[in-house]
């Protein structure tokens, strides 16, 4: 029998990926965990900052964990280069990556400062997308009310516009997480093989749907981020308010506007912070779990979440966009159309064979097994 050559991956993080507790961080831990459940060898770089800290556990799937500050402040903030990723920038950082030849997994726009290094030129570079960042910012900065967190957002975008067109060019391989955002990065970087289409990774192996009914519907979300917070507003103000349909709100840091809307109706109610186990026990008790977005890039891993584990998934189409996944949710897309079919769902027991059509769809696209597979063959070839 002959032994295969070892396989040594960089993974350049832009957040400590443990716990695994929001979107971007979701897809870097399961990811990492899958590629090492099938011999990768893994050099894991990850920027911290105040709020999360270092996790042994990533130690269990890396071969070494390094960390790195990253470097906030005026002289991040005036560059031309976008600020999530001229913060991203360290000198120990570039110095270990070119002690070898290994390839290079840049996760997220956020992690590419040294996309375009010339001393990196003859490395297999592959850049993670997670959004198309300028269109996510500009969305931001239309959602958000402050001013000076507008013109941030709108500076940002600019700048993020710029360094796509110019800086991304270099990656050898985009694994890209929505079709429709890989059709966009096809029509700027149209070289063939460069833009594949993998789906996020994430935590869940099997649909399983508790048995029975709920009587709530659902909203989750980070809704101290403006496109959630714009979302809560929404479905409070246009939505439930003049209904008698029971909603439940919950995510992390909800604004004070938000609670005190949703104070104001006996029908909503607001669920600061759950941790995991409790948003778990909301999203499979729910009878239905409503999840709109006013920006149509990327891939919601709560939707994901959702339809491994909850009932009913109701949805408008900016939340499809490019996810296969629209034959398994039921999509209304203005407030007269959502309310109808909250008032419908809730009286509706889910059928057993929506399970079946999810288990099939989700476990023949959106396996973490198979697509770390594919990684590893885009990445290593054979």
């Amino acid at each position: 029998m002959v032994n295969m050559p070892e396989r040594h991956l960089h993974i350049v993080a832009f957040d400590i990926p443990y716990p695994p507790n929001y979107g971007g961080v979701i897809d870097v831990f399961y990811k990492l965990k899958a590629l090492c459940q099938q011999g990768i060898k893994i050099h894991l770089h990850c920027f911290e900052y105040p709020g999360r800290e270092r996790a042994p556990e990533l130690e269990d799937y890396c071969m070494e964990v390094l960390y790195y500050p990253r470097l906030t402040g005026l002289k991040s903030a005036l560059s031309p280069i976008p600020y999530i990723v001229k913060s991203r920038r360290s000198p120990a950082l570039i110095s270990r990556l070119l002690r070898d030849d290994y390839p290079i997994l840049f996760e997220g726009i956020h992690s590419c400062y040294y996309l375009d290094d010339s001393r990196l030129k003859n490395r297999m570079l592959i850049y993670r997308e997670s959004n198309i960042e300028h269109q996510y910012y500009l969305n931001l900065f239309r959602a958000e009310h402050r001013f000076f967190k507008k013109a941030y957002f709108l500076i940002e975008s600019l700048k993020l516009y710029f360094f796509q067109r110019f800086r991304l060019k270099h990656a050898k391989l985009m694994l890209v997480v929505s079709r429709s955002d890989a059709d966009y990065l096809r029509s700027k970087f149209p070289d063939p093989g460069i833009v594949h289409y993998l789906p996020s990774f994430h935590a869940n192996e099997e649909v399983d749907i508790r048995p029975g009914s709920g009587s709530f519907v659902l909203y989750h979300g980070n809704i101290e981020v403006p496109e959630n917070e714009m979302a809560a507003g929404f479905l409070i103000k246009k939505v439930f308010a003049n209904t008698d349909y029971p909603l439940v709100i919950a995510g992390m840091n909800p604004p004070p506007r938000i609670i005190e809307m949703a104070n104001a109706h006996p029908n909503i109610r607001i669920v600061a912070n759950p941790d995991d186990d409790m948003l778990f026990s909301l999203i499979r008790d729910a009878q239905v779990n409503i999840l709109v977005t006013f920006q149509a890039t990327g891939l919601k891993l709560k939707l994901l979440n959702t339809l491994y584990n909850g009932r009913h998934c109701l949805v408008n189409s900016p939340m499809l966009a490019g996810t296969g996944l629209e034959s398994l949710c039921i999509v209304a897309d203005n407030e007269q159309e959502i309310g109808n079919k909250v008032g419908t769902l809730l009286n509706t027991p889910l059928d057993a064979k929506i399970s079946h059509q999810r288990a099939a769809l989700l476990e023949a696209h959106f396996s973490n097994t198979a697509n770390a597979g594919k990684l590893i063959s885009l990445i290593f070839g054979g």
